[in-house]
């Protein structure tokens, strides 16, 4: 493995997991805020135990969130050198105000943890909150630094110099809102569903019934009114990426040649030596539409873009099928899930509802993964698009696929242990939580 590669993969890598840590820590506090005010308001018992069962799962996210994401910070340095020096004083803004945020989380979490009696109870349930809007924050934030790399601004580059920096308009820079918006959605419907899954699996097997589902509604919804939003979120993402990156949106279709009216690929096996997409459903003039909002505009193909600027078709489109395909299924089970609301359904009735959902339980993560996959890989081969190339901005200092392996040994061991924890707080729901408090 070459060093360029190694750093390649040990980023992917260490996004890869800390994509999930951030997002469970960004969207659980939400959870555990609604179980609260349920509680103060009815005073039922199983919402504080809900409540106080949630509140030590945030906690352990956020531990290991924190850990990732500071390695996450010295690899931008170690790995990306030349990125850094350039970029830094450009896009550094949201990274500090992510660090204020991330402060915020951790006092309030703090607050939130050990306040048990000790607060007025209002105070307390609002340090909870605190907890998820600066957590959703910090996810918000880091995204626009993201964005920046993807459609770059607030500086003029003349003579390979950046010149005439503005901080705040390379934060919001013209990509921050879709990406924004499609990651937050994508944080509840995957973290809604899989924590509704885990909830739905105990209800199956009969393992403290009301407590879980109390909990499998509060997440459930959450989670489908989030799947539903992500189509709109979607488009707006597609129409946007149309007009910044075609070679990105190119990639995602696989459209090596512009057409006009272009189709809308669904499957395929791609063949970049060909240049041919075989076995894929088309849907006549929908790329068009989803592109430009017209059934009959003309979407640039790959053709009209120089040969060393496309990203990898192959692992773009895959990517992009993956995060539809799930998705566009996440979105049927949530609309089934709200018909039989509306119908007043038990829900312990409905065994196969319940069996959706635990088979829901790793596919938003799934999707997630490959929506970054498509943002990171199809904004090949630039780091900062149309500005600098990735393989420009790598450090040249050796070893690299050394760091990669030592990295990947700490990330499965932190998983490792995230598991076993979190397996060990499901087991002693019955144990911690089945109880009526000793005054």
């Amino acid at each position: 493995m070459d060093d360029f590669i190694a750093a390649r993969s040990q980023m992917a890598l260490s996004l890869g997991f800390h994509i999930i840590f951030s997002c469970i820590g960004m969207v659980m506090p939400f959870f555990m805020a609604v179980s609260h005010y349920k509680w103060l308001k009815t005073n039922d018992e199983v919402y504080k135990n809900l409540t106080k069962a949630w509140s030590k799962g945030v906690a352990i996210f956020f531990a290991t969130g924190a850990v990732s994401g500071t390695m996450l910070s010295f690899e931008l340095g170690l790995l990306w050198p030349k990125f850094m020096d350039h970029a830094g004083p450009i896009f550094g803004m949201p990274f500090s105000l992510e660090g204020t945020a991330f402060f915020i989380e951790a006092i309030a979490l703090g607050f939130f943890l050990y306040g048990w009696n000790k607060l007025n109870k209002w105070f307390h349930w609002f340090t909870g909150m605190v907890v998820g809007v600066s957590g959703l924050a910090s996810g918000i934030l880091v995204v626009a630094a993201n964005a920046w790399m993807n459609s770059p601004a607030g500086f003029d580059f003349v003579n390979g110099k950046y010149l005439n920096i503005d901080p705040i308009q390379a934060m919001f820079n013209r990509a921050w809102f879709s990406q924004a918006l499609h990651m937050c959605l994508a944080a509840f419907t995957a973290t809604g569903f899989a924590v509704a899954g885990v909830h739905a699996l105990m209800i199956l097997r009969n393992r403290n019934a009301a407590f879980h589902l109390k909990a499998f509604k509060i997440a459930a919804v959450f989670a489908c009114i989030a799947a539903l939003l992500q189509p709109l979120s979607g488009d707006i993402s597609a129409k946007d990426v149309a007009k910044r990156q075609p070679a990105k949106l190119a990639a995602m279709e696989a459209l090596y040649q512009t057409e006009k009216p272009a189709p809308l690929l669904i499957g395929g096996i791609v063949n970049e030596k060909d240049k041919t997409v075989k076995g894929a459903i088309k849907i006549p003039g929908a790329l068009s539409f989803l592109a430009h909002g017209d059934f009959k505009a003309e979407v640039k193909g790959l053709d009209q873009i120089p040969e060393n600027e496309h990203p990898p078709v192959a692992v773009t489109h895959y990517a992009f099928q993956i995060m539809v395909g799930i998705g566009t299924l996440l979105l049927l089970v949530s609309l089934t899930y709200f018909f039989i609301l509306f119908k007043k359904k038990p829900l312990t009735e409905k065994r196969w509802l319940l069996k959706l959902f635990v088979f829901a339980i790793p596919l938003g993560y799934i999707a997630l993964e490959a929506g970054w996959v498509v943002t990171e890989v199809g904004r090949q081969p630039w780091i900062i698009y149309g500005i600098m190339r990735t393989k420009d901005a790598v450090t040249p200092m050796p070893g690299i696929a050394y760091s990669f392996y030592i990295f990947s040994a700490i990330y499965v061991s932190l998983s490792i242990i995230v598991t076993f924890l979190l397996y060990r707080q499901i087991k002693m729901v019955p144990v911690l939580y089945n109880k009526p408090e000793t005054k």
